[in-house]
């Protein structure tokens, strides 16, 4: 069934209970709202700009932009684009727009102008919702987006060239719009994350929406007592879907703005928070907050909290060791996805699995894997090849653009473009991206193996492996190190570290500086070679 009559049956029957909290540490204003609101006072002295809605209001916000839609000419299959933070209004737009039967197009925040032109031309998106932070980029380019288009516009002051959601939304009916809707419809396009290039637009049934909801919610046991921080953009499919298991579960829900330590600690304490999904790097702030005694466990309210869970990329086996010394009682889990499956969970390690940490774990709930080598001949266990999921939740077409489509969905079977092994008990180890990998000497090395054994160093807080031209070798490899606030490293001590690897798998160059991630926490491997290329490497042979 689709994701709506979750909301529809949550508001039915807990309609008074809380849905939705936002939170923001970083909100100065007082802003006029119809919602809830009040300051939240944390541990640390800081105040918190908050609101929060009930499962009824929620479903009745959803309803009335549904209707806004309807009543603007918008018909079932159009496609209406989302560009804006995380908020109160975020979720209600997503459902409204489901709910009219169109094709939400989530947005990611980050997109410049012209990404933002690129991605609404490509997507054929008839409308553009935006909040405040983005009326630059969008008047840049407001003409040609304006074509064809409607641009609306949610927060105070609105432009001229967009149309008010405020203003709107105020007069439509809060009634359910009655469109018919199926798993077989389409329900949303979402992007890839363009870090090989300009994105691609993954196409998805609300078959794969219900199926990721689903599954989280199974995944992690979510149930009504339980209530979820959500921290990462609900543009991206692994916030939205991980919130989705709230929605199954009927369970309350906080967005937080922010992911310093004592943000996220506060937050959790003040809203008896009972599941964080968190990305590596907020994970490894936290431990060395803790570390350096900036933060102390004994100031928060944490006994409730019962799962912490990290998926977007790998994740470091000795960080989840260091979290158990700090938070012994706590289950967790990774999980493994990519838009083109509707986010994470078509593998995962499972909360019995802790034994296994380092491996992305098992196929998902009504998942199928299997690892195949460059024929697409499955390749017998323990050997490396690519890494293929079959499930519900699969994308229906890269949109518009066959070629790529037909190079990822092959008989039945989603190629994920990853590298992977799976050991004698079943489980599936992430090895490296396929594109990734590097060539050296004729040797394959998997930046991702060298990456864990670097953070294992008590100095490092974080690292890149990357491929670099070598005239002798074909590649070599440079190790990216980012060392922890405080200290001080050098080059040697990195290189003694490395004894420990075989010969070949050793860094030919170190570089000690920031590793720039996205939005989601997957290390820019593209912006690591632009600035380290052949002619940078010896201005950056620097020590910290």
């Amino acid at each position: 069934m689709p994701v709506m009559e979750f909301l529809e049956r949550n508001a039915r029957l807990y309609p008074d209970e809380v849905a939705l909290v936002e939170l923001n540490p970083e909100e100065k204003d007082t802003r006029r709202t119809t919602w809830k609101e009040y300051e939240l006072i944390r541990p640390t002295g800081f105040t918190a700009y908050r609101r929060e809605i009930t499962w009824s209001v929620f479903d009745e916000k959803a309803n009335r932009f549904a209707n806004l839609l309807i009543s603007r000419g918008i018909q079932k299959g159009d496609k209406v684009a989302i560009l804006m933070y995380n908020c109160l209004e975020w979720l209600p737009i997503y459902f409204g727009v489901l709910k009219s039967g169109a094709i939400a197009v989530p947005f990611n925040f980050r997109y410049d102008a012209e990404e933002i032109l690129y991605c609404a031309e490509l997507a054929e998106v008839d409308m553009i919702v935006f909040g405040p932070e983005f009326i630059g980029r969008i008047e840049i380019n407001a003409e040609r987006l304006s074509r064809g288009r409607l641009l609306i516009y949610v927060g105070d002051s609105c432009p001229s060239f967009a149309e008010s959601y405020r203003e709107l939304v105020a007069d439509c009916s809060s009634h359910a719009p009655g469109v018919e809707i199926t798993d077989e419809d389409y329900g949303a396009i979402y992007f890839s994350s363009g870090t090989t290039g300009f994105p691609k637009a993954i196409l998805h049934k609300h078959q794969s929406l219900t199926q990721a909801a689903e599954m989280e919610q199974k995944h992690h046991e979510t149930g009504r007592e339980d209530t979820f921080l959500c921290i990462p953009p609900l543009y991206h499919t692994g916030a939205k879907f991980h919130w989705m298991g709230s929605l199954v579960a009927g369970s309350r829900s906080v967005l937080l703005k922010g992911a310093k330590p004592e943000v996220i600690l506060s937050a959790v304490s003040q809203e008896h928070c009972t599941i964080v999904w968190l990305l590596v790097p907020w994970a490894q702030d936290i431990l060395d907050a803790l570390d350096r005694g900036d933060l102390k466990l004994e100031d928060y309210e944490l006994s409730q909290w019962r799962l912490m869970h990290i998926g977007a990329q790998p994740v470091p086996p000795s960080l989840i060791r260091r979290w158990k010394e700090y938070f012994p009682h706590h289950d967790y889990d990774t999980n493994y996805g990519l838009s083109e499956s509707t986010g994470p969970g078509c593998v995962h390690l499972g909360m019995e699995n802790i034994h296994k940490v380092g491996a992305i774990g098992i196929p998902g709930y009504r998942w199928s894997c299997k690892i195949v080598d460059e024929d697409g001949v499955e390749v017998k266990q323990g050997e490396v090849g690519e890494l293929c999921v079959q499930g519900p939740g699969m994308m229906t077409c890269y949109y518009r653009d066959e070629k790529a489509t037909n190079e990822v969905l092959r008989d039945g079977w989603l190629f994920t473009g990853d590298m992977a092994m799976q050991d004698e008990d079943g489980f599936y180890f992430l090895v490296d991206r396929k594109k990734d990998v590097i060539v050296s000497g004729g040797e394959n090395i998997y930046p991702v193996q060298i990456e864990d054994f670097l953070r294992r160093c008590q100095k490092v807080k974080d690292a890149a492996v990357i491929g670099l031209p070598d005239r002798r070798l074909g590649e070599k490899t440079a190790a990216i190190i980012e060392i922890k606030d405080g200290m001080e490293c050098t080059k040697e001590e990195i290189e003694e570290f490395c004894r420990e690897l075989p010969r070949y798998k050793r860094p030919k160059e170190i570089i000690f500086s920031e590793i720039p991630r996205n939005s989601t926490g997957k290390i820019e491997k593209p912006k690591l070679r632009k600035m380290y290329g052949a002619d940078n490497l010896v201005a950056k042979e620097n020590m910290a």
